[in-house]
């Protein structure tokens, strides 16, 4: 490797302060509600207290853990406090060696049987088999397999979006979509210094933790985050584009790096977000799925978001038929209204315009029936179970 090559993989690493290893501390230590379904009851789970379980049982069955880090918006947060994002699920990266579906079984059979450990005193533990313990308390499963990336996630239940993330990675090309969620913070050290010395870090005395920015310069990447800068690379290598992460930034006022390099790169985004989400039923459950899960305690902000996605889809689609496209902003336009009336946000009666959808037949232009309202300040409408080409104002 040449001496520039090596001075510029040091810049993706950079060693916490005090204060960021205080919060990371302190993350590590908040107890997060595993909600179980049905009869089960809520196990009471410290991030730090997983890891070092789940670690223990895999090595015990000889699966070695080259280490643990901390990944996604709670690094961010470990690192710059007020990142406009706050954290939600709590991302836990595994790195070991996948070699076969056995292994990813064996993981699989480790969580299941780790999460007896944090049932409550009382409950009969013999009696409860691994499947009931997943039908209880696994939100999520993902297996991936292929030439580039072997990794395995299960996700733990919680009904506030604060979801527990176990990912078990040997392989991964991308980890990250923008710059500002592109840290992984290493917790090996923090772990092992509870492990020998308990509590008791000060300023003076504590482990060193490193962190490191998967977008490549971390001063850079920690720049953006302290500025709220939207900034990213090859948007058509991320599952979905990155599009619906890059509406929600702005609609938390990020800004993009560069306006006209991010106006490019929006036609990447809606066309690799189409490519894997190309069906209307796959688009209404995807955009369903980010609107419960990424906005608990910002519900205000589900509306926003879904008025820039819409924009963005009809400035930058470029890859969809004239049906294809008009549905798929119904669709998103409806989800809009939607959320309005979820927040008793309908604007007043002479802030709305009506319009409505002539049926096939009907070739009057006065026909009078009523369908839907539209709001004119979002541009949005109901869906409807057909697509047709004309709406009307109704007069």
């Amino acid at each position: 490797m040449s001496s520039g090559d090596e001075s510029e993989q040091s810049r993706r690493f950079c060693v916490l302060s005090w204060d960021q290893v205080q919060r990371l501390d302190s993350i590590l230590g908040e107890s997060i509600p595993i909600h179980g379904r049905g009869n089960f009851p809520t196990l009471s789970v410290q991030p730090r207290q997983i890891v070092q379980v789940v670690r223990a049982r895999l090595e015990e069955r000889g699966v070695v853990v080259r280490d643990v880090k901390l990944n996604g918006s709670a690094a961010s947060y470990v690192l710059h406090q007020d990142t406009g994002m706050g954290y939600k699920d709590l991302d836990l990266i595994f790195g070991l060696s996948l070699t076969d579906d056995k292994t990813f079984q064996l993981v699989k059979e480790v969580v299941l049987d780790s999460l007896v450990e944090f049932l409550p005193e009382g409950v009969c533990r013999e009696r409860i088999t691994a499947l009931a313990l997943k039908e209880a308390y696994v939100q999520k499963l993902v297996k991936v397999r292929n030439d580039t990336d072997r990794w395995s996630l299960i996700s733990l239940s919680n009904n506030t979006g604060k979801n527990v993330e176990l990912k078990f990675v040997d392989s991964l090309r991308r980890q990250f979509e923008f710059s500002v969620d592109s840290f992984q913070i290493t917790l090996d050290s923090l772990l092992l210094f509870d492990r020998c010395l308990g509590s008791g870090m000060s300023e003076s005395f504590h482990p060193t933790v490193q962190g490191e920015s998967m977008f490549g310069d971390f001063e850079e990447a920690l720049g953006h985050l302290r500025t709220r800068t939207i900034a990213t690379r090859s948007p058509e290598e991320i599952r979905g584009g990155g599009l619906l992460k890059y509406c929600h930034l702005l609609a938390r006022g990020f800004r993009p790096a560069s306006e006209a390099q991010m106006k490019q790169m929006q036609r990447y985004m809606c066309s690799r977000f189409f490519i894997d989400f190309s069906d209307i039923g796959e688009q209404q459950r995807k955009l369903e799925a980010y609107l419960q899960n990424h906005f608990a305690g910002m519900e205000h902000k589900r509306y926003e978001c879904l008025v820039t996605l819409r924009r963005v889809v009809d400035e930058s689609t470029v890859c969809l038929m004239g049906h294809e496209r008009r549905q798929t902003l119904a669709l998103i336009s409806a989800l809009a209204l939607r959320v309005m009336a979820e927040q008793n946000a309908i604007p007043a009666l002479s802030n709305v315009t009506c319009y409505y959808q002539p049926a096939p037949y009907v070739r009057d232009v006065n026909f009078s029936n009523y369908y839907v309202a539209q709001v004119q300040s979002a541009h949005c409408m109901v869906p409807y179970s057909h697509s047709y080409q004309t709406w009307l104002p109704c007069s």
